[in-house]
């Protein structure tokens, strides 16, 4: 019985000690990595409805006749106006797709202008921001003065066709893509494309020296700037303004 039981033991102590080797010789696990993707070109929100916080009056602080009603943003001309109050972006912008919702009001007119830059000798953005024509084709009297001032144009240089836009006091949507680094300025008018053209270099500069702007010695010589939306007077109305850097 002795005997039994000191081999019993044995056999134990030898059991234990190769659970303990193999213990000792296992091989880590490794823990699995998830990688994260970077996203890029995310879209970068400059009004979703629920404030101003990007935006300011051009040469100024807090804009006084630009207002949120309901999730869009409204311009509304003060009574006996004097001068104008553009709101611009807080931040400037180079290469950059911009998208956004519009609707002008009967016979109104307004613009998005891209480059702009402020001081407090130029009074208005458009002295050195090219423009992107916001209008009511059928009652302003601008879309009677040539195709390149109808909405969707580049205003006074590169023409927009009939039919695309829609009429006054409608949802009509743009999608502006500016980048200098290909040289190249689209226009997306309610998901067609209206114009294209480049926006540096020669070309550039000859389509410049055919316009009204031809002598102003800061026009269109930036390609860094603020995003403005022009006040020309009448009620215009924008929401889902987003951007994307390229």
């Amino acid at each position: 019985m002795k005997k039994l039981i000191y081999l019993s033991a044995f056999t134990l102590l030898a059991l234990t000690a190769c659970k303990e080797k193999a213990e000792k010789t296992e091989e880590p696990v490794a823990e699995e990595t998830v990688e994260t993707p970077q996203p890029e070109n995310e879209w970068i929100t400059l009004f979703d409805g629920s404030n101003l916080d990007s935006w300011h009056a051009y040469n100024g602080e807090a804009p006084t006749q630009w207002k949120i009603e309901g999730e869009n943003l409204v311009f509304t001309p003060a009574e006996n106006q004097q001068g104008s109050q553009n709101l611009v972006t807080n931040e400037t912008f180079e290469n950059f797709e911009l998208s956004l919702d519009w609707k002008i009001s009967e016979g109104g007119n307004s613009g998005i202008m891209w480059a702009v830059q402020e001081n407090d000798s130029l009074s208005e953005p458009y002295l050195t921001g090219p423009e992107i024509q916001i209008l009511d084709d059928e009652r302003h009297p601008d879309a009677k003065a040539g195709t390149t001032h109808r909405a969707g144009a580049l205003y006074d240089m590169i023409a927009a066709p009939e039919g695309v836009v829609k009429p006054a006091g409608e949802w009509n949507s743009y999608v502006i893509t500016i980048d200098y680094e290909n040289n190249k300025g689209v226009v997306v008018l309610n998901d067609t494309e209206v114009v294209s053209f480049p926006v540096s270099g020669p070309e550039w500069d000859a389509m410049v020296a055919e316009s009204k702007f031809a002598d102003w010695p800061l026009f269109g010589k930036s390609q860094t700037g603020h995003i403005a939306l022009q006040d020309h007077g009448n009620m215009v109305t924008f929401r889902d303004i987003k951007i994307k850097k390229l």
